[in-house]
Formats: structure tokens, sequence, C-alpha cells
């Protein structure tokens, strides 16, 4: 590779230069003398002595159109920068005459170049157009051609503003309040990134979340903190999950959910009413229980929006219809219903065909506990297509479904148990076929945000082999973390005869189907969360240790507290209607390893870096 010296025409002497170009085109004056810094656009030559290009500010918002004309030079100088390079302009103020200009502007001004200087050359290897789709190893080209994803930056700024401003204007105000980010390894329910240290044998972990530290903070004499805080999870990517993200952290001492849930709500009516077009929610958001939103929409984050709610049938069922749907003995069978609009029931046949053979659909097909059964409401037939239903079950669903020519039926079976996890095989169903027939145009996209609070979950579920949970020996693990209260004193006395039973004083704030975020009241006395790690959920001692801190902080007198943490990338994320969170984060991961392209992260580790570590790779 050769090497050249720096050139000299990169340093720039001219004056100090104007960067905020919407003030500069709001009070400029003609024939002012002005120094602009900015990108070059394409040129354009109209003459051999007279060509036109636009220059962009700094901030990539806004641009002015430059004209240069031969009779000074200046015009030779121009043809020797290449477009997209950043430049330093020296120029004169014109009221906008010239014609020509590629890019129609309403701006009333064009400066005449007297001198431009790069700043720095665009290579003639990358091109870089208004169409080009750049990859993302690329990311910095792409966020620089790509304006929306610049304006979703600004824009989450601005939310980050917001957010803050409301806080700080309660009364008592928040606190905003750094925590580590080099903790320790503590079994609170995902997997964490450890970070080897020199002393052999020693690990920081990063932080899930700050939620001991924000409870210390109670412990401390904190009243009220807020953190927009960086988190760190192992765990699988999806659109709406990244390996390290932020969230809008925030603790109340001396309070209860009911407080929480008031502040947060306060949060949203303000975002919207300061940065949406949509109307602020008015009045307290809907709350629905855990088991109404598992039994009625088979998610705990629900999308309520497009109706198809669910019902339990299996009691009106004949025996051997249930029998080819599911191996399941007495199984729980469930229904729902798509709305066909144009009541075509050719129509709704292909589409829910092309549906189940895509590979949207081919996993419901593949339900160890059986696939759906899929019914075409169609008036010319006999029982309108529900002859395998039998009469009752067929009248039960015209009148229950309020069914219409098109329509579509679709059951489901699973295994009589109470409710666990997240979602049931027939909600992934109703969520997977309306998310379909959006984007195929076979539905309308359903509009607004429809704000609810999913309450009462429960504290304790069946511990997953998919899941590390919190490491104890009872086969439960806390469905959210260790450190979630009993609701009521009724769920205290159930931690000695039946912990499966508990109900937890927990909420999650949830819009148009996405989890905004999740708090709870926590457990602020050291009898009571020792109990429920050691005896409940049957950590062992060494796993124990690990939360003697807290333990100690909640033996010196800790109030009550209560608290919240909004998921931020995924909030900005649904008020710009971004299906993925990647397009909200400047340099977001991807991929199953959660690998930055861009800096090829992560990176094999040396054999120098594993014996300064003291780390040794297992074959």
């Amino acid at each position: 590779m050769s090497s050249s010296r720096p050139s000299s025409n990169k340093v720039v002497e001219f004056p100090a230069a104007t960067y905020d170009f919407e003030t500069f085109l709001s009070r400029a004056t003609p024939d002012q003398e002005v120094v602009l810094h900015g990108y070059l656009g394409a040129r354009k030559d109209l003459s051999k002595k007279l060509a036109f290009v636009r220059l962009t500010d700094p901030t990539m918002q806004h641009s002015i159109q430059l004209v240069s004309l031969a009779k000074n030079g200046a015009l030779e100088k121009l043809k020797a920068v290449r477009a997209n390079s950043p430049v330093a302009v020296r120029g004169k103020v014109k009221a906008k005459q010239a014609k020509g200009s590629e890019i129609e502007q309403t701006d009333p001004w064009e400066i005449q170049v007297d001198d431009i200087r790069p700043l720095n050359d665009f290579p003639s290897d990358i091109i870089m157009k208004s169409d080009t789709v750049f990859a993302p190893k690329q990311r910095f080209l792409q966020l620089r051609s790509d304006s929306e994803l610049r304006n979703a930056l600004r824009f989450r700024a601005q939310v980050h503003n917001v957010c803050k401003e409301e806080l700080e204007q309660c009364r008592p105000p928040f606190v905003e309040i750094e925590t580590p980010l080099l903790f320790k390894s503590t079994p609170e329910g995902a997997r964490e990134f450890l970070v080897p240290t020199r002393k052999r044998g020693l690990a920081y972990a990063l932080p899930q979340s700050p939620q001991q530290y924000k409870q210390i903070l109670m412990a401390s004499g904190i009243p009220r903190y807020f953190q927009f805080a960086r988190c760190f999870r192992d765990e699988d990517l999806r659109a709406d999950r990244q390996p390290e993200f932020t969230q809008l952290d925030m603790e109340m001492s001396f309070a209860t959910g009911e407080d929480v849930m008031r502040t947060v709500e306060g949060i949203i009516r303000r975002l919207w009413s300061t940065l949406m077009k949509d109307p602020a929610p008015s009045g307290p958001f809907e709350r629905m229980s855990y088991q109404d939103a598992m039994s009625r929409y088979g998610s705990d984050k629900p999308d309520t929006r497009f109706g198809m709610e669910i019902s339990r049938i299996e009691h009106l069922l004949p025996v051997d219809l249930v029998s080819k749907i599911t191996p399941i003995p007495l199984p729980i069978v469930e229904v729902f219903k798509l709305e066909n609009n144009d009541n075509d029931p050719a129509a709704m046949s292909e589409f829910i065909t092309q549906f189940l053979d895509s590979p949207a659909g081919a996993p419901f097909n593949n339900n160890p506990e059986g696939g759906p059964g899929i019914f075409v409401y169609d008036a010319k037939k006999p029982l309108c297509g529900l002859q395998p239903f039998g009469f009752e079950a067929a009248e039960f669903l015209e009148e229950t479904l309020d069914l219409d020519h098109g329509d579509l039926i679709v059951i489901q079976a699973r295994e009589n148990a109470p409710f666990a996890g997240g979602s049931t095989p027939i909600g992934d169903l109703r969520r997977a076929l309306q998310s379909t027939a959006v984007s195929s145009g076979f539905k309308p996209a359903p509009t607004g945000f429809d704000f609810r609070w999913i309450v009462e979950f429960p504290l304790f579920s069946p511990s997953s082999d998919s899941e590390p949970g919190q490491g104890g020996a009872a086969g439960i693990s806390s469905t959210h973390h260790p450190f979630t209260a009993p609701k009521t004193a009724a769920d205290v006395d159930l931690l000695l005869t039946d912990p499966t039973k508990v109900v937890a004083d927990h909420y999650d704030l949830v819009v148009n189907g996405v989890e905004l975020g999740g708090g709870s009241r926590r457990i602020h006395d050291a009898a009571v969360q020792e109990f429920i790690l050691r005896d409940i959920l049957q950590m062992p001692a060494e796993r124990l240790a690990d939360f003697s801190h807290l333990l100690e902080a909640l033996r010196a007198g800790c109030p009550p507290h209560a608290g919240l943490a909004l998921g931020f990338d995924r909030l900005v994320a649904v008020m710009l209607g971004k299906e993925s969170v990647r397009d909200v984060i400047a340099f977001p991961k991807i991929g199953k390893v959660g690998e930055d392209p861009m800096v090829k992260a992560p990176s094999v580790m040396t054999e120098e870096a594993l014996e300064t570590y003291h780390l040794r790779l297992k074959e």
C-alpha cells in the first residue's frame, strides 16, 4: 500500500463556518459573505462556465444551492471535488434566480461560490445514490444515506428528553443515578455475559438490569430513582431483542404498584401529546389479568385491536372430531374466527391454504399437540360447512362468534393444564394469521394505540430447559425475577402451602401486542426474600450467598418500594411504527450470535488473551 503526504488543501484557513443552515437561511441578506460547512452533492454543469450543486449541512437535514462560475477559478476547484465529500465553501448570498437545479428547493437563497476547500475525499470505489442499499457491515454509510434511519435516532433523542423532563418534574422529583456495569453473576432469570479478569478464577457479569442496585438505592434513602440503563442478556435474537439494550429504569420508595403505574401513564401521555400525531391516551389504562389475557387472546401481551377472541368449546365437540385434531386425551379445545371482509368463501379458502403451506404456517401443522382444525363458513353448504361440529356445536359457534359468509373458523387443542409462559398454541396461530392477512393485503392493518396493563401474573412458573431460571432445585422459577412480592396477604399464606398458585404483584405495560415494560412491587423484608430464595426456589447455599449484599440492604430497614423498566428501544420502535428495534439503534447486533458485522464483534480470543485471563478453550 503506497503512502502519500497529507494534502495541504485540507487545512482550511477560512473564518468560522456556519453550521446551522436553518437559522442562516432565515436570516441571510443579499451579498452577505458566508462560510459554510457540509457535504457536496452531485454537480450539474449547465455550460463550461456555470455549474450548480447542492450543499447539505452537517445535520443532513437542510441544503442550499451553490452556483459556481468560471471567472474566479471556483468552478475548477469544484470539479476537482467528488460528490459526498465534506467541504468548506466561501461565497456570497444571492437571491435565487438561476434555473437548472436537479432538485427543486423552496429556499430563496443560493451561494455564489468564491472558494471551496475539500476537508476529506469521498472515494471513487463507493457508490452512494439515493437508492443505494448498504449491507450491515457498512452501517456508517447506511446511516449517512438513509434519512429515515437518521431521523429515527433524532426522534429517539427527543423521546429520551421528554421522559427525563417528565420524571424530573414529578413531585418529589426522580433523581437520575448511574449504577455499575461491572456487576457479579447472580441467577435472576436470564443468561449473563461474563467479563473475565486477570485475577485467576474471578469474573464480573454484565447486568441483566440494574434491579438489585436500584433496590439497594431504596434502602439508601433515595426516594425516587431513574436511569436510562444499558442492560445485557445472552439470549437468542429476535426483531424486538438485542444482547445489549436500553431500558428506562425507575424505582419509588414508600410506593405501591398503583403509584408506579400512574407515573408511567403520565410519561406515555406526555410522549404522545408532545411527539405523536395520534391523540394521547386519556384516563387510566385498561387492565386485564394474565389469566384473562391468556384465555381470551392466547398471549400475555395481546393486541386486542383486531378482535379474534378465543373461546373454549371442547365440551360441545363430538369425540370423533376431537380425536382428528389431537392425540391428547381430554384436551382443552379453543376456537376463534377470522372475518372475511368480502364475504367470499373461495378467497378465504385460498388464503388459509397458502398460509398453512408457507414458512409462517408450517410450524402449526407440526404441533405435537395436533394441527389446527380449519373450517370456512359457507352459507351455501349444508350446515354452512360446519357438519363435523354437529348441530349443537355449529349453532353455538354461529351465535357466539357471530359468523358471516366466508368467515374462517380455527380450532386448536392443547393440554388441560394451567397457563404458563407467554402464549398458547392458538394464541400464536391467531397472531400469525392476522400478521399474514395484513402483510398479504387480505385484511387492513389495525390502527391506533391500545395501551393496557396485564396484571396478576403467577409468581412462579414451571422451570424450563430453555431458560436458566434461578438455578433452584424446586422445579419452579420466578416468572419474572425472584424479588417480586406476592400480591395479597392470602398469596403470602399460599407460599407455605402451594407456591404455584401465588399471584404476583406484577404489572406489564402492553400496547398493540408489544410488551413495552414490566414492573412490580418488590419484596422489602429480608426474611421473606431469603425464604423465597432458600425454601421456595431451593437455591443451593453458594447461590444464596450471591444475594447476601441485597439481603443485608433489605435488613437495614428498607422501606416498601416498587418500580418498572420500560424497554426504551421497543418504545421508540412502537412510536415510529417500526417492526424491529434495529431500526432505532445506531449500531445494532444481528444474527443468532449477536454479531456486529461492521466491527466484526464478537471476535475470536487470541491465545495471548486466553492466557492473560487464565482461560482455556474446551475441545
